[in-house]
């Protein structure tokens, strides 16, 4: 079992820059690919980027590309999104999501394939 709490949400202006952060419990967080996903009102839940169970190996999606990074500390079982250059269209819920893999180099797109979730953070753009 792992518990997720994201941290590090708020209102900022365009162009701003926020880190959120994911801490997870247990002892084996090395064991799990991490996923930060976003969802805005009246929208589907979304892929924002990913990480591999030791970070080598991360993806995102095209609209944050350039924008955000995802990175990990597996010594402080969290993992971080760094934000900048924010628009209005990052505005949603972010959540970090876990999945336990033995692929050393998978990193999960899908919801549907993690298996934990955090209760999600407000991040607010405001133009």
């Amino acid at each position: 079992q792992v518990q997720l709490v994201e941290t590090g949400g708020g209102l900022v202006q365009t162009g701003d820059s926020l880190r959120l952060s994911c801490a997870a419990s247990g002892r084996t967080f090395s064991r799990y690919a991490m996923g930060w996903f976003r969802q805005a009102p009246g929208k589907e839940r979304e892929f924002v980027a990913g990480i591999s169970r030791c970070g080598g190996v991360t993806l995102a999606r095209d609209s944050v590309k350039g924008r955000f990074t995802i990175s990990r500390d597996n010594a402080k079982n969290t993992v971080y999104l760094q934000m900048s250059s924010l628009k209005p269209e990052d505005t949603a819920v972010y959540s970090c999501a876990a999945v336990a893999t033995d692929v050393s180099i998978a990193v999960p797109t899908t919801a549907r394939t993690y298996e934990y979730w955090g209760q999600g953070t407000q991040v607010t753009v405001s133009s």
